[in-house]
């Protein structure tokens, strides 16, 4: 089974030339790469988050295979789903799941259930392929959604995650990838300001603090659940350190700042 695109043509080209054109145009060739073993990387509109996504995805060196874990913004399907699809189609060309790991994590992560519902329509996951494909020639990959849940359930997917990377040997060969945007529809200063303490908890590497943030100082980041999954994850495959790549807001691409979204590229290793 072969999972079409749901948002080509609007949240990126339809098209498989033009897509690769505005892919390079907002990857940056010249960046040195960093192994990395988590990654926290924007999903909206390649128009508003496509810079910090492609200098974020361009700043690490490419792996065989990426964990890519989105929040669930549809309401459909099982709180914490897998895709049970063979391959996700882009314009750029299919992508397979690597189905030795998926059967690994469902073993492993009993919260993770198979449901390809949450998966139909769901962009956050989708919107980080076309970087990919773009900067390497062949890559495998497992699509989660993620839904909200308690900071234990988190750690557990984590650590499951991070277990079946090391039953698999996999180590050197994955990145995981917590796809994200931050700040919701306020101020652009409002939002700077509210992001940087989700953003300082990430660099951290500190789970339990991104999620009592984003609590305590409302803070309408879509994937810090995803996010927290993957901190514990890394730090279980040997994380020890990260870096913000590049933060903006919307208002800094459509001039109105009064009402932004914010989004940020972290590199963890």
């Amino acid at each position: 089974m072969v999972r079409n695109p749901a948002v080509a043509g609007q949240f990126y080209s339809g098209r498989k030339e033009s897509l690769a054109k505005e892919v390079r145009g907002l990857i940056d060739e010249t960046a040195g790469r960093e192994d990395a073993i988590g990654v926290v990387s924007p999903h909206a509109g390649y128009v508003y988050s496509g810079l910090v996504a492609g200098s974020t995805l361009s700043s690490i060196k490419s792996k065989s295979t990426y964990i890519i874990l989105g929040p669930n913004h549809t309401g459909l399907g099982s709180p914490f789903s897998i895709s049970v699809s063979d391959s996700w189609k882009t314009p750029l060309g299919e992508v397979s799941i690597n189905k030795a790991l998926s059967d690994k994590i469902l073993k492993n992560c009993p919260d993770i259930k198979e449901d390809e519902l949450a998966h139909i329509h769901e962009h956050s996951i989708e919107v980080q392929i076309p970087f990919l494909q773009v900067l390497q020639k062949e890559l495998n990959f497992v699509p989660i959604v993620v839904s909200l849940g308690s900071l234990e359930t988190y750690r557990n997917i984590g650590e499951g995650l991070a277990k079946s990377v090391k039953e698999l040997r996999i180590e050197k060969d994955i990145t995981i990838i917590a796809s994200s945007d931050m700040t919701h529809y306020e101020s652009h200063e409002t939002a700077k300001v509210k992001d940087s303490k989700a953003i300082d908890a990430i660099l951290k590497l500190d789970e339990k603090s991104l999620v009592e943030r984003v609590e305590k100082f409302d803070i309408s980041m879509c994937g810090f659940a995803p996010a927290a999954i993957m901190i514990t994850a890394a730090k279980a495959l040997g994380a020890a350190s990260a870096r913000l790549v590049k933060y903006q807001t919307s208002g800094e691409i459509s001039g109105d700042y009064s009402s932004v979204v914010g989004y940020a590229g972290i590199i963890i290793s």
